[in-house]
This record gives structure tokens, C-alpha cells and sequence, in this order.
């Protein structure tokens, strides 16, 4: 009989196992078991192959138990995979009563992140004999007492579960009682002591009786408690409940003192023998005695401790009820209470495991963090949900009560580098209970922005006879990224102007974005230069911006003005003779002078520093013209020299001299030239008149004529020198300048003509490419062959035998520059 109850229960025990092994793995998970008080270092499985990673992927994926209870009990070797067992593990200790006693372990695995869960069952060995409470008891029944009535024992208690705990009870052999086990509702045995004969204490007055409990181990286990069987007299009527069994329910967290129920037995004796007494049966647990209080008279019982669902949702109280009779008599009852639950936990978030930083260019969908989330209440009240800001690139996904946070947006680090996340966590009781969890999450940076200039464009400007290594400007720039993707590198993209690399021109620290004069610059030779800058940050891939600065050189007034005309050496002394009668207002000469500089730099004035009588001659301040302010017939001199000055308009004007000598005859031929401001006398002199206009005319016509030939000459010569002249420079000649640039003022006046001379060749006169405009004007400006920089020719040493030729009446050959104010 013992043998075949033990079976089947173990028949049961492993088809359990085996559907809950199904079920487990049906979810997805891996199931093991281990026997308690194995050694440590004892192998449970492999869970590398299980999960069907290679030795070589335990490694670079990373593969790692999760939460601490896990490592404490357990580990794992990476060389293997296998799962061992850390310590001797007591199932009692652990999980006390319960059937099946299983150890929950995390696994993660990382690059990419996952999380599996391990079901570790503790298999339950007999290393526990059942025992008794009370080794020895003492039971009192009256003579009287008629057979089949019972009197419940104290069950055995055995640690081990299942097959190794308690599975039967044996009496040791009597004449007048029987042992009878009862099965409660959890499963647990309870043996009663059940008299078969009627009792004669006269005959036998005690009786020594031994209780035995087996376990179901092999080989099995027991345990005894003496119960010793005193026979009373008289009071032969126990007390009676009206059932055996009375079911109620409470709500966790009631207050203290609450009112339960309330029990009532009778006993038909009469007097002390009738006087109940209500006490705890020897079954009931000392939790129970803590949590609920007996009134011994009235039979209430009231809640005097904390009542927690969590804990525990079923409590059993068992009620004895005694008589005052002698020998007492006494009746027992069961008071089931179904706890139940109501919304008193809140729900609790583990983070097991968060990404430190999140690079900006993360994907969409990427896990970047695992929680898990237990609600201790059940029901409803254990149902979880949770709540994030709206507007946030993440979202959750849920497993059980696994949660990953994964993206659900493109991240930008230059937007928002950081973000804190208030995930709210709330139950679905009724009120709700909610946790509030705080994420922090910080965006790393990837080089996605490429370097900005502060401006569009940049302007620079620089005074001419500058110092090298002057600093001319700085170029801002700035990058949106943080760290080695922001450092800014600048550059000068290599370009060549006139020839030269711009790179001798200036430099440009690449650091913080100074440019630097490399030479000395000069306004006459160069006004203008393009600086094409690039700036490059230090991310991978580099990204880079580029911009053109335009220095503009600025001029000074560095040049002194350089007379053209009167050219005066030791050498050269031409006088100017003029008539003692000639009239007044009549034009003497005119000084000619040009300034290489250009702007109020270049705008010149004329004044007489010296002459012996200053009252005879006169010069416009702005065209140099000397004229007859006073009667020579009263002239006492034959001879004056007028000393010129020529000034500049610059800050620190600069001035040049001329000397100008006239000498003063009595007749001679009137050589002098005629301005348009003063009309000639046509009565005094017709003939000069019409020999200027005939010359004049014949000039035009030989001009013109000369111009068609050399054109026609041109068509039908390519290579000819003339269309050399027009189109490209011979080697070792200067190239056809652009024409004179002309400025107008707002009422349409000239403001001022820029006309460039060509170097004096070896035959010492002009030559021209084109015929000159013939205007009526006070000079004939001719357009230039070749022209190189202004500053050369002015520069140039003219050797003491060198002359100029003019075509101003036979006196001036052109002139470099007029502003006209």
C-alpha cells in the first residue's frame, strides 16, 4: 500500500516536470535542473549551444549573466559556455514547502543586445526525516466515550517536498484504536487517532501508543511522537461546532482589531462540564497565532497583525473547544480565510541594463535599454503599463515583464544632447499606483555638420608699404559638432596671381585663422587679391567649407609728383622767349606732372614758389598753365626764372619744383601756345590763325588715312606687327593695356580719365596704335601702345642727353592724368 502510494506520486511528479519543461520552452526559455546540495563547480548545461552561439561569438558578443541574485548562486565559463553551480544550495532554505522550487537566472548577451532567461529547478533530495512538534502527547477520553470517535494528532513535518515528504502514518498496535490519515485541501496529511471499542478504565486506565510518519525517500525516513491515552470518567459529551468547517474572506491591509467571525459550540452536558473554553488547536501556525486573536470565552476572533496578499493569499485556523468537565472534553473546527487582494504596491522598475551614450546616428529600432518591471499585487493590480513625454525619438516594446527602449526617431546631438526621460510606470487598480523612473540618455557625436564662416564673404583691406608679417584679418568659422569633430583646421586653396603663388603673398596661421602679410605690397603694382580660404574639421569623414576673401590694397601717398614737362638738367636750359608786347591773359607755358598714386593722392596743385617779380606771371592752381598777369613793357628784366611747386593732396602732401625761364625780347617770332581760355587777337594776327587751322586739318587727314592703311594691312597680314599690337604682345614687348577708364560726376561732367604711357623707345619719339581723337580741348590724348606700370616710368632714369617730344601746339605729347574738380 505505502509502496504504491509513493509511486504514483512520483509518476505524478515527473509528468509535471515534464509539461512544465514544455511549457517553459514553448515561451522561449531554457530549463534546468540541478539537485540540491550538489558540490559547487557541478556543470547544469550548456547554454552556449543552447542558444546556439559558437565558442568563438561567447566572447566578441559578450555573453554574461544579468542580475546579481544570478552570480550568486551561479556563473558562467566563457571557454565553454557551461552554466555551473556556484554554492550548495539548500531547497529548503529557499523555497521551504513549495513543490517545485525554481531559480530564475538572466542572461544577456550583447553586440546586439538581448536577453534570455534561464529556469534553474532545484530537484529535491530526502536529506530530511519528519519530526514532531511535541514529542510526546497526552490525550484524556472519557470512559464513556462511544466508539468512531476521533481525536486529531499533530502531523509530522518533514522539510522535503513531493516524493520525500511525509506519505504515510503508522500506529503502533493496540486492541482498542486505529490510526486514520486524512488529506486536506493542500494536499497535506493529517493523522487521527480513532477509538474502535468502547473504553474501561477499570480495565486498562492508560494507553502507550507510538506514532510513526515515513517520508517517501528511498530508503524512507520517520519520525515518532509518544501519545499517551488517559481514561477519564463521567463527562462523556464533547463540545460540538455546527461545522467542521467555516470559510470567510478578508481584505489585505484591514485595519487592526477588525472583527472576523465569530465561533459558537455547545455541549450537551450540564454544568462545569458544559463550560467551553476556545483555544488555538496545536495545527495552528505561529504566523496565524501573530495575525488574529482569540477571545477564549466568546469565541471572536479578531485581526491584530498586518495582513499582506503578497505574502500570503490563504490562511487555515484551527479552533479547539474544551469543556470544564472532568475529564475535560473538547471539539475542533476549521476557519479557512481567503485573503484578498487590493491595490497596495506600486509597481518597481530595474534597470538591467542602459546604454551610457547613444551615437547621434544610431538607426531606428535600436535597443539602447532593458528594464524589467514587477507589480507585486495580482490581477488588474498587477497589470502594468507605462508612459513617456510625447515628442521623444524612443518607444518601449514589452516581453512579459521585460521591456526594451528602443529608438523611434533620428537622433541630433547639435539639437539635443541630452535627454532625460520621466518614465511613468502605473498599474491598472482602481486607484492606480505609479512609479516614476528617471533616464538619462546622452547623444554622442558624429561628424555630420561641416564647417560655417561667420559671414558670406569677407572684405580685408591693407595700407600699401606694409611690414611682412603684418596681420591683416581674422577669419571666424565655427562647427556645430562637439570634440575632435569641431577642431577647425584653415587653409589657403594654392592659387597664382601675376605668375606667383599666392602663398608669397600672404599667410594663414591654420589655427586660429589669422591671415599675415608675407611681403610688402604696392598699390601701383597690385590692388586687388582673391584669397580663396578653406576650413576642414577633424572628423571621419572630413568635412570642409570654403570662402573667397578680397583684399583690397589701399593707397598711400608714397609718390613724389614727377614733372613731365619743363624738363630742366645742367644740361638742358631751354628759355621760353616770349614778345614784350604780348597782351595780357596770353599763355606762357604750361608745367606738366603726374603722381603715380591714385585717388586725392594723385590730385595735384600748381603754385609760383619763386620768381624775381611775382606780380608778372600767373599759374592756374590746377592745370600748371603760367600766363602774363601783368604788362612786360614796363618789365625791367629781359630774363625770370619761376620756380614751380607741385603738391599732392595726400595727408603728408609730397611736392616737386620746376624751373621755368622765360626770356622777354623785343620782336620775335609768337611760338608761345594759345589756350582756349583766351581767345587770340584774329585782327593782329590773321595769318598765325590760318596756318594753325591748315595744320591742324592736314593732321586729321593724315591720321585717318594712316589708321585705314595700317587696318587694311592688318586683315591681310595676320602675323603682321601692327595686329601683334592689337591682339597679342611680341616676346619682350609690353601687351596692349585695356582702354583709359573714365569716371563721370552726377551732372554728367568728367570727374577724371586715366590715360598710361609707354616707355620711350631708342629713336626717342612715341609711337601709337590707333589715331588720336581729335576734340577741341587744351590737350591731344593719345591712346597707348604698350603701357606698363605707371610706377616703372616714373622710376626710370632719363639719361642727360634724352629728350621728350610734345604734341600740344608742337610743345606737349600727351598727358598721364587730368582730374578735372
Amino acid at each position: 500500500m505505502d509502496l504504491q502510494i509513493v509511486w504514483m506520486a512520483w509518476n505524478w511528479q515527473v509528468h509535471f516536470l515534464f509539461y512544465f519543461d514544455f511549457c517553459i520552452w514553448a515561451y522561449g526559455q531554457l530549463h534546468y535542473t540541478v539537485v540540491e546540495e550538489s558540490e559547487p563547480l557541478t556543470i547544469i548545461g550548456n547554454v552556449a549551444s543552447d542558444l546556439g552561439l559558437s565558442f568563438e561569438q561567447i566572447s566578441e558578443r559578450r555573453l554574461h549573466l544579468g542580475s546579481e541574485e544570478s552570480r550568486r548562486y551561479f556563473s558562467l565559463r566563457l571557454e565553454s559556455g557551461d552554466l555551473l553551480l556556484n554554492e550548495k544550495v539548500d531547497r529548503e532554505n529557499l523555497c521551504g514547502f513549495s513543490s517545485i522550487c525554481l531559480l530564475p537566472v538572466e542572461l544577456i548577451i550583447e553586440k546586439p543586445l538581448e536577453l534570455f532567461r534561464l529556469v534553474i529547478e532545484i530537484l529535491d533530495i530526502n536529506d530530511n526525516s519528519p519530526s514532531f512538534i511535541n514529542s510526546e502527547r497526552l490525550i484524556k477520553i472519557p470512559e464513556l466515550a462511544a466508539p468512531g470517535l476521533r481525536f486529531p494528532l499533530e502531523n509530522a513535518i518533514d522539510l522535503d517536498v513531493g516524493a520525500n515528504a511525509v506519505t504515510s502514518y503508522k500506529l503502533s498496535p493496540n486492541k482498542c484504536f486505529s490510526l486514520n490519515v486524512k488529506q486536506l485541501k493542500d494536499g497535506k496529511l493529517f493523522p487521527e487517532l480513532v477509538l474502535e471499542n468502547a473504553l474501561d478504565r477499570e480495565e486498562i486506565g492508560e494507553y502507550q501508543l507510538i506514532l510513526t510518519a515515513l517520508d517517501g525517500g528511498q530508503p524512507p525516513k520517520s519520525g515518532t511522537a509518544k501519545i499517551t491515552v488517559q481514561i477519564l470518567d463521567n463527562n462523556d459529551n464533547p463540545p460540538m461546532f455546527d461545522k467542521s468547517v467555516f470559510k470567510t474572506s478578508l481584505l489585505e491591509n484591514i485595519p487592526f482589531d477588525s472583527f472576523l467571525i465569530k465561533l459558537n459550540a455547545t455541549d450537551m452536558d450540564e454544568g462545569p462540564n458544559s463550560e467551553i473554553e476556545y483555544s488555538f488547536d496545536d495545527h495552528t501556525s505561529g504566523k496565524v497565532r501573530k495575525l488574529f486573536s482569540l477571545d477564549s470565552v466568546s469565541g471572536e476572533i479578531h485581526v491584530q497583525g498586518n495582513i499582506d496578499f503578497e505574502e500570503t493569499s490563504f490562511y487555515e485556523i484551527y479552533i479547539r473547544a474544551r469543556d470544564k468537565g472532568v475529564p475535560v472534553m473538547e471539539g475542533h473546527c476549521v476557519i479557512q480565510v481567503e485573503i484578498e487582494d487590493v491595490n497596495d504596491n506600486a509597481p518597481e522598475v530595474f534597470v538591467t541594463s542602459l546604454e551610457g551614450s547613444v551615437p547621434e546616428n544610431t538607426p531606428i529600432g535600436t535597443v539602447v535599454g532593458l528594464f524589467n518591471i514587477f507589480d507585486r499585487d495580482s490581477g488588474k493590480n498587477g497589470e502594468v503599463q507605462i508612459e513617456i513625454p510625447q515628442g521623444l525619438p524612443f518607444k518601449f516594446k514589452s516581453f512579459e515583464n521585460h521591456y526594451s527602449l528602443i529608438t523611434d526617431d533620428i537622433l541630433d546631438r547639435e539639437t539635443t544632447p541630452q535627454y532625460t526621460i520621466n518614465m511613468i510606470v502605473s498599474d491598472q487598480g482602481s486607484p492606480a499606483m505609479f512609479a516614476i523612473t528617471v533616464i538619462v540618455l546622452n547623444i554622442s557625436d558624429f561628424n555630420d555638420n561641416a564647417p560655417m564662416f561667420s559671414h558670406g564673404s569677407f572684405n580685408a583691406y591693407i595700407y600699401e608699404n606694409n611690414l611682412p608679417g603684418d596681420l591683416i584679418c581674422t577669419v571666424y568659422a565655427s562647427d556645430a559638432d562637439e570634440g575632435e569633430n569641431s577642431l577647425l583646421k584653415f587653409s589657403i586653396t594654392e592659387t597664382y596671381v601675376s605668375g606667383s603663388p599666392i602663398s608669397s603673398f600672404i599667410y594663414m596661421n591654420e589655427h586660429n585663422g589669422n591671415i599675415y602679410a608675407q611681403r610688402s605690397f604696392d598699390y601701383e603694382q597690385i590692388q586687388l587679391l582673391e584669397i580663396p580660404v578653406l576650413v576642414q574639421d577633424g572628423g571621419s569623414p572630413t568635412l570642409q567649407s570654403n570662402i573667397t576673401i578680397h583684399l583690397f590694397i589701399l593707397d598711400q601717398n608714397d609718390n613724389y609728383p614727377k614733372i613731365l614737362y619743363p624738363i630742366f638738367t645742367r644740361e638742358t636750359n631751354d628759355h621760353l622767349k616770349i614778345r614784350r608786347s604780348v597782351s595780357l591773359g596770353n599763355l606762357v607755358t604750361k608745367v606738366t606732372a603726374v603722381d603715380a598714386d591714385s585717388g586725392y593722392n594723385a590730385w595735384l596743385s600748381y603754385s609760383i614758389l619763386h620768381t624775381i617779380d611775382s606780380s608778372i606771371f600767373g599759374i592756374s592752381a590746377h592745370t600748371g598753365e603760367i600766363r602774363i598777369i601783368q604788362s612786360l613793357l614796363e618789365a625791367e628784366e629781359s630774363t625770370y626764372t619761376i620756380f614751380v611747386l607741385v603738391k599732392d593732396n595726400g595727408e603728408l602732401p609730397l611736392t616737386s619744383t620746376a624751373t621755368v625761364v622765360v626770356s622777354i625780347e623785343e620782336n620775335v617770332e609768337d611760338e608761345s601756345p594759345q589756350s582756349q581760355d583766351h581767345q587770340p587777337d584774329y585782327n593782329e594776327q590773321p595769318d598765325m590763325t590760318l596756318y594753325l587751322i591748315i595744320s591742324l586739318a592736314a593732321i586729321s587727314v593724315v591720321s585717318v588715312v594712316t589708321f585705314i592703311v595700317l587696318t587694311v594691312k592688318c586683315l591681310k597680314m595676320e602675323n603682321s606687327q601692327f595686329c601683334r599690337c592689337l591682339n597679342e604682345p611680341e616676346p619682350n614687348n609690353f601687351a596692349c593695356q585695356p582702354q583709359a577708364t573714365l569716371q563721370l560726376n552726377k551732372d554728367g561732367t568728367l570727374k577724371y580719365m586715366e590715360v598710361k604711357t609707354i616707355p620711350r623707345p631708342s629713336t626717342q619719339a612715341y609711337n601709337t596704335c590707333f589715331s588720336p581723337a581729335l576734340e577741341r580741348t587744351d590737350f591731344t590724348f593719345l591712346r597707348p601702345l604698350d603701357f606698363p606700370q605707371l610706377k616703372d616710368i616714373l622710376n626710370e632714369d632719363y639719361d642727360e642727353d634724352d629728350d621728350v617730344s610734345f604734341s600740344l601746339n608742337n610743345e606737349f605729347s600727351e598727358v598721364i592724368q587730368v582730374r578735372n574738380h
